[in-house]
């Protein structure tokens, strides 16, 4: 079968929404090229260590790619994504220069072949990320596993902002907390904090391709008694409390959240949010302290960072 690979080239701050763009235009799977990532070193549990192909990633800039069938309805698919990738430049993110580049492949190109690349990621020494078809076992008794189907939607769970999320968790998560996890995606955030203790947690997501890619998730870590998962607009009109509330979402989000926070969270109770570009940080910052939010530590990774914040309103 032919398909058509729409490529849009833009920027780290931008590569969630201009991915959900494609989702919502019915790609089958999208695809990001980060140069940042030759940078790193991935390791494996194994002790391996394997390298990425710097001719494959863009010279600056992300490219983003989405898979859609060459069939009768792709002119249309690409005007319907021309016109709401047009549509971006009234936010306050940079979007870079947003051009779109189309080519057509076949299906072993893209559906099969990537899945050589994706290994288990160590994301700390007790907690790893595995895809669903390596028979990964776990280093000591104590590990936690997180089994994902990156093939749905949302990635692989290996971007910076992710990894500063679960290592968050994993530092400030109490036993029994009642988490929420806001703009959930894949659902990986809920699955980790389900595994490190969390009693409750409820994840919510404005996009149904999220919320039906976050059920799947949570099916194969086998915990769908712990976890529920709701299509909702950020906190919107949610009222109960929680001890945790984690967002992994962009900054202009994140600024529009901290509003909200302290009618949910618990007083002490803790605000981990990330999605978060280094030099936006006092933005970010002051719009928690407005909030009434108090900033108690600051995680960083390459240019992002997760910002943990405690309520301390009276």
């Amino acid at each position: 079968m032919q398909w058509a690979e729409i490529c849009i080239h833009t920027t780290q701050e931008a590569v969630e929404i201009v991915s959900n763009i494609l989702h919502e235009a019915g790609s089958g799977g999208v695809v990001i090229e980060d140069p940042k990532d030759l940078v790193n070193l991935w390791n494996t549990p194994y002790g391996e260590i394997y390298d990425l192909n710097p001719d494959d990633y863009p010279e600056t800039g992300v490219d983003v790619k989405g898979y859609f069938p060459a069939d009768e309805e792709l002119d249309k698919t690409i005007e319907s994504i021309k016109r709401m990738i047009g549509q971006l430049s009234d936010r306050n993110i940079d979007f870079g220069s947003k051009t779109i580049e189309v080519r057509n492949v076949d299906e072993e190109d893209w559906a099969t072949s990537w899945k050589q690349y994706y290994k288990p990621i160590s994301v700390t020494d007790n907690i790893t990320i595995a895809p669903i078809w390596e028979n990964y076992e776990r280093k000591h008794k104590d590990e936690i596993v997180i089994e994902l189907d990156p093939g749905m939607a949302f990635g692989t769970g290996t971007h910076q902002t992710t990894t500063l999320c679960i290592k968050a968790l994993a530092k400030f998560i109490k036993p029994d907390d009642h988490v929420i996890d806001v703009g959930t995606g894949s659902g990986i955030l809920s699955i980790a904090a389900a595994k490190l203790g969390a009693g409750r947690v409820l994840a919510y997501d404005v996009d149904p391709v999220a919320v039906s890619s976050a059920k799947e998730n949570i099916k194969l870590n086998h915990l769908q008694s712990n976890i529920t998962v709701e299509n909702n607009n950020l906190l919107d009109h949610i009222d109960e409390t929680a001890d945790l509330i984690i967002g992994n979402l962009l900054a202009p989000i994140v600024i529009q959240l901290a509003n909200d926070v302290p009618r949910v969270l618990k007083k002490n109770g803790l605000f981990i949010s990330s999605g978060i570009i280094k030099s936006q940080q006092k933005l970010v910052e002051e719009a928690l302290l407005k909030s009434g939010l108090a900033v108690e530590e600051v995680m960083q990774q390459d240019d992002w960072i997760a910002v943990i914040a405690r309520n301390v309103e009276e």
